[in-house]
């Protein structure tokens, strides 16, 4: 059964990733993701709302509603109702599956989206899930050149796009569609991700590191209060909580920040794809380290983020910033040219007593001087480093670097640090390394049990690592496995003695055979 599952989603990805390339023409792969995950998202959302009002009427006693039959002016009387339950409202006629079934014969088909859009973000208007829906479709440009030098050649790419996203069999939505259509987004992402190096791989985090680092936060915990990522890209570090401790058990819900407007959209279609409806996540669009948008909202119970490695901020050019409650407690400001601490110093401010925060870090942080440096004193001596995990290389997509783990705490018992050394934790996947199940369990019993395993694991006291100017380097604690050879050399002289003596033969027999080829 799950073979054949398996077997049903690589058909799938095998499908989306075709489609994509196939549609996609002169459009840049990374461009081009927004109308294809902006059309499934349309797709999602009005199959959604079709699946609830069904239910809804069916259970009064009507077997054989269907919404997407129902006339607009019908339709509208519930509209009020169903923007308080849905957060956002769709008249019949302009859902997925009926746009679709007249969008051949739609000479303006690209105004015909484009109102819908429009419309479906200001259903939300002046309601509680206003700021879940605003700007939504914003980078979904029904308009650019990009899809086509004329209206009819845009039209026409839309067309077909419709038509693609239409066809994909994502199952009944009443039971498998959610699974299949956040399934279907990740995927992209990281095919995406894959194919356009460094502008598209800061935005993503690979969902085997993801879970990771959700899994990391959540030891010995089946639920949590809320979680953060102050730099949540596209949303996929903060949808692994969903998966390993269920959404339901994430209790107030889903909290980040993106800098870039265009994967602040991408992140808050991937909550609704993954069924996480408006009331049960919070995310802005802002700088974190100079604007944090959830002051009201801290502290949290689990916090997670790969944040862009060594990024310049304002640093101590912001006079403001040295008086900062976030910063000030360890008298100085991460370099402006790296703000990778400044990070770090944000998620600790905002971390509950009671809470776990996983960062993927830049090695560098781990022992470079500086401001850096006293950065780490101030962690260190306030016993506020949890594990330090060093990670294979080549994981990310954009880098090769190998990156690790920082993992923080607020009330450990007692005030030694873990080092795991996970360098050799992985295996060759395509162009990029990946973390498989045993990989990350390896990592996660080490971290859970906190005992030392040779070449692998140590548990270092705090004077030690202070005496050792606060490097907090994996390799600086944990004894690399010998992998040398011991060599007997008389042996090995022996051998060559051997090698020689029979080069000298071989030699003498060529030169014989060559006197006689002159004779």
């Amino acid at each position: 059964m799950n073979q054949t599952k398996e077997a049903q989603r690589a058909e799938l990805h095998r499908t989306i990733w075709r489609i994509a390339n196939d549609l996609r023409g002169s459009v840049d792969g990374w461009d081009f993701k927004t109308y294809v995950l902006g059309l499934l998202f349309y797709r999602f959302i009005s199959e959604n709302l079709t699946a609830y009002l069904n239910e809804i009427e069916r259970e009064a006693g009507d077997p054989d509603f269907d919404y997407a039959a129902l006339d607009d002016t019908t339709a509208h009387i519930g509209r009020k109702d169903t923007v308080g339950e849905k957060g956002f409202f769709i008249l019949p006629s302009e859902l997925f599956v009926n746009v679709r079934k007249r969008a051949a014969s739609d000479a303006n088909l690209n105004e015909t989206l484009e109102r819908i859009f429009k419309n479906i973000e200001g259903s939300a208007i002046g309601t509680a899930s206003e700021r879940g829906f605003k700007g939504l479709f914003d980078d979904l440009d029904i308009n650019s050149a990009k899809l086509g030098q004329t209206v009819a050649k845009r039209n026409e790419k839309l067309v077909k796009l419709l038509n693609a996203i239409g066809d994909l069999d994502l199952g009944d939505f009443s039971s498998h569609t959610i699974d299949a259509f956040g399934d279907a987004y990740e995927y992209l992402m990281q095919m995406y991700a894959s194919s356009a190096g460094k502008s598209g791989g800061e935005y993503y985090t690979p969902q085997e590191v993801s879970e990771l680092l959700a899994r990391i936060t959540v030891v010995g915990k089946k639920s949590v209060n809320k979680v953060y990522d102050p730099a949540c890209g596209s949303g996929s570090l903060l949808l692994k909580f969903a998966k390993v401790l269920g959404k339901d058990n994430v209790n107030k819900g889903f909290f980040g920040q993106e800098i870039n407007l265009t994967t602040y959209n991408l992140a808050r279609i991937n909550m609704f794809l993954h069924d996480i409806n408006y009331e049960k996540f919070d995310l802005a669009c802002g700088d974190t380290l100079t604007d944090p948008a959830h002051w009201d909202e801290e502290p949290f119970e689990a916090i997670v983020s790969n944040p862009p490695y060594s990024t310049k901020w304002a640093g101590d050019a912001n006079p403001l910033l040295i008086n900062d409650a976030r910063y000030s407690p360890a008298g100085v400001l991460a370099p402006k040219s790296k703000a990778d601490l400044a990070f770090t110093m944000h998620m600790l401010s905002w971390l509950a007593e009671n809470g776990t925060a996983a960062v993927v870090e830049f090695p560098g942080v781990l022992y470079r001087g500086g401001a850096e440096q006293k950065i780490r004193k101030y962690l260190l001596d306030n016993n506020y480093i949890d594990t330090v995990i060093q990670l294979p290389p080549d994981l990310f997509f954009g880098t090769t670097i190998a990156t690790c783990i920082l993992v923080l705490k607020k009330s450990k018992s007692d005030n030694s640090v873990l080092f795991i050394d996970a360098s050799a934790e992985f295996v060759r996947g395509g162009n990029k390394n990946k973390l498989t199940a045993d990989n990350q369990q390896r990592i996660l019993d080490a971290f859970t049990t906190r005992q030392p395993d040779d070449h692998f694991a140590k548990l270092v006291p705090y004077e030690d690592i202070a005496a050792n100017d606060y490097n907090i380097a994996v390799s600086s604690y944990v004894e690399q496995r010998d992998t040398r050879q011991a060599v007997d050399i008389t042996a090995l002289n022996a051998e060559i003695a051997r090698i020689v003596e029979h080069q000298a033969e071989l030699r003498s027999k060529i030169d014989a055979i060559v006197a006689d080829l002159e004779r």
